[in-house]
């Protein structure tokens, strides 16, 4: 009896080694699945989210759009072609400043407008449109102009007062020439 006692023991030892065989060979599995069907397909759309916000997946989406572009780009060489402009007299004026001392600012515009009858409508109400530049110009201050951002700025509010004192005439843009700040 104390044989078959050795020998049950025994099997008992390997039938828990077995079990425990088992249970990390379903653990190593369950490893290997966990990475093909979650680690895998996040890293994938993690890979196409960084492509696509970084732009490198511009190219493949630019071929849906290219036919419309170069459509817009055509129209709008041919508006240019038939754009005409129109130099608006040099202003000089005192910006505001705060410490009392003088600061000027020596502006050379040109503005594009869509052809010349545009050109001709706008050049009657010349005075009018010298008026609001300089109203405006002359509340403005040296850090207003600081940077492209300024500048930027300063392109988009003539823009539209120009647009308001010429209306219904529309402006296509303002050009800088010369910008000078003392």
């Amino acid at each position: 009896m104390a044989g078959e006692k050795e020998v049950n023991a025994s099997l008992d030892d390997d039938y828990e080694d077995s079990e425990e065989n088992a249970e990390e060979q379903s653990g190593g599995l369950s490893a290997k699945r966990l990475i093909l069907f979650v680690v895998i397909p996040l890293l994938l759309i993690g890979a196409t989210a960084t492509a696509y916000l970084t732009g490198y997946l511009d190219d493949f989406l630019k071929s849906e759009h290219a036919e419309e572009a170069g459509e817009q780009e055509v129209a709008q060489e041919i508006a240019n072609l038939n754009a005409a402009f129109l130099q608006i007299p040099d202003m000089i004026v005192n910006l505001s400043s705060s410490d009392g001392q003088p600061r000027y600012l020596r502006l050379s515009v040109q503005l594009e407008l869509k052809g010349e009858e545009e050109k001709l409508a706008v050049e009657k109400v010349m005075p009018r449109v010298i008026d609001q530049f300089q109203t405006y110009l002359r509340e403005l201050r040296v850090k207003d102009l600081r940077g492209s951002a300024g500048i930027y700025r300063l392109q988009m509010e003539l823009l539209s007062r120009v647009n308001a004192a010429a209306y219904p005439i529309e402006v296509q843009d303002v050009l800088f020439q010369e910008i000078l700040i003392q």
